[in-house]
């Protein structure tokens, strides 16, 4: 093929093949008293409400007790794969049970904390986990997952363990319905490996890490992250990466001097998981700990900690360019925020940034781009160049390449000038979808190159920028929502005959809306048409986790458009919906 074969203005650097617990956690008789290359006493992760703190030692030992009692499990506890499933949203625990998991040479898959039993079911049952390590407030969801298996009241306890956080902060735990349940302080101090499960060589290119991608059609895929993927990632961040500033001192100094790193994105997504829990280790920086977004309370966070570096999605920083919150608080700490997940708008970012300068915060917002399958990084826009670069997705990684593939036929994707779909090769891609040998091969080509799906196009400066996407999945806030999975939920509604799904664009939250359009099974008259679409749009919501419901709304049509081979002609959708007025719509709000 001819296209153009782009690499990066970095120099290649170095990877290791190792266990990526050992890259970030490892210890070495050359350099006593350090975890990771920085010192033991070191802050690794703080709680945001009870301020409860982890050492980087205390990380490291946490995570080799509990990789013991994954070897030896105390009753009533059985354990019959090298799968964990984490169904948790974000706390102090959560470090703790991955990296456990990964020092006691496991995998972990990592849930989506609003799934519905359902769902959980579908990931549980394709990645093949056994263990289940869960929040006290999601234990219902669980119990109810797996009494649809079949599974009795004894055989549940012995799959799951209640990773609740009363154990260290002192806040108390939501109420679990069965107190035989084995919690996760019970498995610790009962003993500690002596090191961790060793990945060196051709080992580092297992799975560790099991995070679920959204497909344009059929379930979402388990994407196989290696060890030396992760490990390749955090590797060539570091050249684009601006100079951090770890913290060599057991607490964070009050006059501040080092990089604290924070966001309340969810872990159990790449974008969280890599920047929030890995990165943060890498660099030798603390990682401040908080579940969901209040704009509040992120705030109180920043001026607390004295936060450095923020990690974003776009519809954050739209509560940043209007929350009062904002005003209520001392973020002249903040230098960063980082945004990813989605497309970042060039009007958001400056007016974000104006109005962080009118408080005394110099803040600069560059983004970056990348997918699961990537994990996740490809391009970043390095601090320096986020305001002469605005909009721009960033540079490309060092150790990576890229081109920008036209249609096969001559169609073009876009009439940007010079636009292709993104393909990249190198260490970062995943090693494939799980069980699923078809759609690996229809992603990556033989010679290695995954297709994103995702339209870009590059300056001559190097910059690289989204400008559409091939794919029909819609983003919402970051989450991956497919079209074809909430198209086989409307059409188990007995009302239903037949619907399509499209995203539209909200300017007022800053992503994307799922939204309907439905044909009735049966005559709808005007009277009766709102009513009816908002009980269709209720209908789903009670059956999908909350980042799928139809915010979008809903619209009532005589017949959904298609082609002769009876694909949904969205484009012809996406076309109506700039003037079509849709039930139960999502109204602009300031606090997400």
């Amino acid at each position: 093929m001819t296209d153009t074969i782009y690499t990066s203005s970095y120099p290649s650097v170095h990877i290791c093949r190792r266990s990526i617990f050992t890259h970030i956690l490892g210890v070495s008789s050359s350099s006593p008293g350090t975890v990771g290359g920085f010192p033991a006493s070191s802050p690794a992760f703080i709680d945001a409400l009870s301020g409860t703190t982890i050492s980087r030692g205390t990380c490291r030992s946490y995570a080799l007790q509990l990789a013991f009692s994954l070897h030896n499990l105390p009753s009533p506890l059985e354990n019959r794969t090298k799968t964990v499933l984490i169904f948790s949203p974000n706390s102090i625990t959560w470090p703790i049970i991955m990296f456990g998991v990964v020092a006691a040479g496991f995998r972990a898959t990592l849930a989506n904390s609003a799934y519905t039993p359902d769902e959980l079911k579908y990931q549980y049952l394709d990645a093949g986990a056994h263990l289940i390590f869960v929040h006290p407030s999601l234990v219902g969801t669980v119990q109810t997952m797996l009494k649809s298996l079949g599974c009795s009241e004894q055989e549940i306890r012995s799959r799951v363990i209640v990773a609740g956080v009363q154990w260290i902060t002192g806040a108390k735990d939501a109420s679990v319905p069965d107190d035989q349940l084995v919690a996760i302080n019970q498995l610790l101090g009962r003993g500690e490996l002596t090191e961790e499960v060793s990945f060196d060589g051709e080992r580092s290119n297992e799975t560790v890490y099991l995070c679920y991608s959204s497909g344009t059609t059929g379930q979402p895929k388990g994407v196989e992250t290696t060890h030396y993927n992760l490990i390749s990632v955090l590797e060539i961040l570091k050249p684009v990466w601006s100079n951090s500033n770890p913290c060599l001192t057991p607490y964070i100094p009050e006059q501040g001097g080092v990089d604290v790193l924070f966001g309340c994105l969810p872990y159990y997504h790449i974008y969280g998981g890599v920047k929030l829990l890995h990165l943060p280790l890498f660099l030798g920086a603390p990682s401040v700990v908080m579940a969901g977004f209040d704009p509040d309370g992120f705030c109180a966070a920043i001026a607390r900690y004295r936060v450095t570096v923020g990690f974003v999605v776009p519809p954050m920083l739209v509560v940043f360019a209007r929350h009062p919150a904002i005003q209520k608080h001392d973020l002249t700490s903040l230098k960063t925020l980082f945004s990813g997940a989605a497309p970042l708008g060039a009007e958001l970012v400056s007016t974000v940034m104006k109005r962080m300068k009118g408080i005394g915060a110099d803040v600069s917002i560059p983004q970056g781009y990348g997918l699961t399958e990537t994990s996740p990084t490809v391009f970043l826009l390095p601090v320096a160049d986020a305001s002469s670069h605005i909009g721009a997705a960033g540079v490309l990684l060092p150790n990576l390449e890229v081109r920008l593939v036209g249609e096969a036929k001559g169609e073009a994707h876009t009439d940007i000038p010079g636009a292709g779909e993104v393909w990249v090769r190198g260490p970062t891609i995943m090693k494939g979808y799980l069980n699923n040998p078809a759609a690996t091969a229809d992603a990556i080509t033989p010679d290695g190159w995954f297709k994103t799906g995702d339209i870009g196009v590059r300056d001559k400066d190097g910059f690289f920028t989204i400008v559409d996407r091939r794919k029909e999945l819609i983003k919402y806030k970051g989450f991956q929502v497919a079209p074809a999975e909430l198209e086989s939920v409307l059409l188990q509604h007995a009302e239903v005959a037949d619907a399509a799904v499209i995203g539209i664009e909200s300017k007022e939250e800053a992503t994307e809306l799922p939204r309907a359009y439905i044909t009735p099974s049966r005559p709808i008259s005007s009277q009766e048409a709102s009513s009816f679409a908002l009980g269709v749009q209720d209908w789903v919501s009670r059956r999908v986790a909350p980042h799928k419901r139809l915010r979008g709304g809903v619209v009532i049509i005589d017949q959904v458009p298609k082609s002769a081979a009876g694909k949904i002609l969205r484009r012809e959708l996406r076309e109506r919906a700039k003037t079509d007025v849709a039930e139960g719509q999502l109204k602009p709000r300031a606090k997400l």
